[in-house]
């Protein structure tokens, strides 16, 4: 019986690592690599899953099993651990540490418990801190008969050319409309077909974008963000109504799911733009990102947030030199 795709629209990712399961010659590193928001975080709970399960016995509880390691964002502070454990929402650390790798590492030391296979997720990789993507170089040079690593990239750029060359690569595809709509209907029936075809329109194929916008109501951000972008904000009344939509005191949530929106529209816009726009694109973009590594962690006020992010897509809506 054939294991079914585990994330909508990567049927070829998930064949290629179920193919991988069955050879005689696994590889012991692979890299999840594609946008954020195509479901590389549940697809590699779904394969380490798949690696440790024993023939004929079920599916395991990836929380519990004891030969899955998940390495991501840790709680920022004793506060927010109590917190997670609660079950509330939590800030967590800027990066994955080099004491989580090396913890990880020390446990590589024993076999596996229940089998001969045992994962170890890093999520996401290019996260770490360079500590800890040295550790984890070590690691990769001489991994543990039966220990197989998952790492998810949202920009393996930013990962050391060394950690990529030990790694296979499974790339994953942007959704295509209907794809993007049945899940939004599965995930948010709660949205009309106008919000629908809102979130499908901005999330240039990334499922987990297209329910930001629909969960967070953010179309007309969205709508705001590409004026912005077509015509520039010289008199700063497209970033007025920005804030306006924003509102006074938004959830962190909304805010975070802002600025993933605002990266979505901007790397959109490079694929087209021409030469004279790239360079000022790319600069706000990385603006952008630092923005998003520091939004869960740090108290933003709300307005100067979306102040600032108005200001970076009207510094790409026009040519470098003009935006100085």
């Amino acid at each position: 019986m054939s294991v079914p795709t585990p994330v909508v629209g990567q049927d070829a990712a998930w064949q290629e690592w179920l193919a991988a399961l069955a050879s005689e010659r696994m590889h012991h590193a692979w890299l999840l690599s594609g946008a954020k928001g195509l479901g590389k975080r549940a697809f590699a709970r779904a394969a380490a899953a798949e690696l440790v399960r024993v023939p004929g016995a079920p599916v395991p509880d990836i929380d519990a099993h004891p030969d899955i390691h998940i390495l991501d964002h840790l709680p920022a502070n004793d506060d927010e651990a109590k917190k997670k454990a609660e079950g509330k929402p939590y800030q967590t650390k800027r990066n994955i540490t080099v004491d989580q790798i090396r913890a990880m590492i020390r446990r590589l030391a024993t076999k596996p418990t229940f089998g001969d296979r045992r994962a170890i997720v890093i999520d996401p990789a290019d996260d770490m801190e360079k500590g800890a993507v040295n550790a984890l170089l070590k690691a990769l040079e001489e991994p543990p008969v039966g220990t197989y690593f998952l790492l998810v990239a949202h920009q393996p750029g930013r990962l050391l050319p060394t950690i990529r060359s030990r790694c296979r690569v499974l790339r994953f595809a942007a959704l295509g409309t209907d794809e993007l709509d049945a899940v939004i209907r599965r995930d948010a029936p709660q949205a009309d077909a106008a919000a629908r075809a809102s979130a499908i329109a901005a999330a240039q194929g990334s499922p987990g974008i297209a329910l930001d916008i629909v969960e967070h109501d953010l179309g007309i951000i969205h709508a705001l963000m590409m004026r912005i972008l077509q015509r520039g904000d010289a008199d700063f009344s497209l970033r007025g109504a920005l804030a306006d939509e924003m509102g006074g005191r938004p959830a962190r949530d909304r805010q975070i799911a802002t600025l993933e929106l605002a990266r979505a529209v901007l790397v959109h816009e490079l694929r087209d733009a021409p030469r004279r726009r790239q360079l000022g694109i790319i600069e706000a973009y990385g603006a952008l990102t630092k923005l998003a590594t520091q939004a869960p962690t740090y108290n933003f006020d709300a307005g100067l947030l979306i102040m600032e992010i108005g200001g970076l897509l009207a510094s790409a809506a026009m040519p470098r030199e003009a935006a100085r």
